[in-house]
This record gives C-alpha cells, sequence and structure tokens, in this order.
C-alpha cells in the first residue's frame, strides 16, 4: 500500500521523474486532442496518467494532467511539451514524444533514450 501512494504523490512535486523517452506518430490522444508529429506534445505512462492527484476514473479527457506542461531534460538537452495522450507500453517513469519533441533530445535514430528526467511545470 505505501508504493501505491508514494506512485500517486510523484506528480504533484517538483522532483524529477527518470525513465526512458521513446517517440510515435500521434493522432487523436487519451485527453481528446489531435496532433500531429510536428507538436510538441507527450504521451505519459498509463500508471502515471491514471494515478494523477484528481483524475476518478471514466472520461480521460476530464484528468487534470491533461493540457499540463512537463519540461524534459537528456544530457544538457530539454524540451517543453504538453501532456496530450496516456502510453499503454510505457514503464511509469517513461514518455513517450511525438518526433519532434524527441528530436530536441536525440536523433530519431537512436529510438530510445535512458536517463530521461522530466517534472510537471
Amino acid at each position: 500500500m505505501a508504493l501505491a501512494s508514494i506512485a500517486q504523490a510523484a506528480p504533484v512535486g517538483k522532483r524529477d521523474i527518470v525513465g526512458d523517452a521513446t517517440y510515435y506518430y500521434p493522432g487523436v490522444g487519451a485527453c481528446g486532442i489531435t496532433n500531429t508529429n510536428a507538436d510538441f506534445i507527450v504521451a505519459v505512462s498509463a500508471q502515471y496518467f491514471d494515478t494523477f492527484p484528481g483524475y476518478a476514473g471514466g472520461n480521460p479527457n476530464n484528468n487534470p494532467v491533461c493540457g499540463r506542461s512537463i519540461q524534459a531534460n537528456y544530457q544538457g538537452r530539454s524540451v517543453t511539451v504538453a501532456v496530450t495522450d496516456r502510453c499503454v507500453g510505457c514503464a511509469y517513469g517513461d514518455i513517450d514524444l511525438t518526433p519532434a519533441a524527441f528530436g530536441q533530445l536525440a536523433d530519431l535514430s537512436v529510438g530510445r533514450i535512458h536517463g530521461v528526467s522530466w517534472n510537471l511545470l
């Protein structure tokens, strides 16, 4: 039970979350917003999305994390993106970025980068 409490408390703080970053080709996201590859948006893990404070389940468009900005950092580079989607295949701290956003952190040919830190702004 204590682990669930820690996981649910993490989004409200300013501390960094660390995980992997990948990229995907978006469409209509879990927040009900249509995005393109050129948009600076992110899909957060399903676990993070589903346990975000103030979200009671049901319609994901009503999740208070939708539209929140995060800053992701990797090897001295950073990018600011808006949360508009939910990544089912991501571990808790992982994020899935659009190609435009991922390209600010690493070349797309890398595909997956490890040790990306991010936090809510």
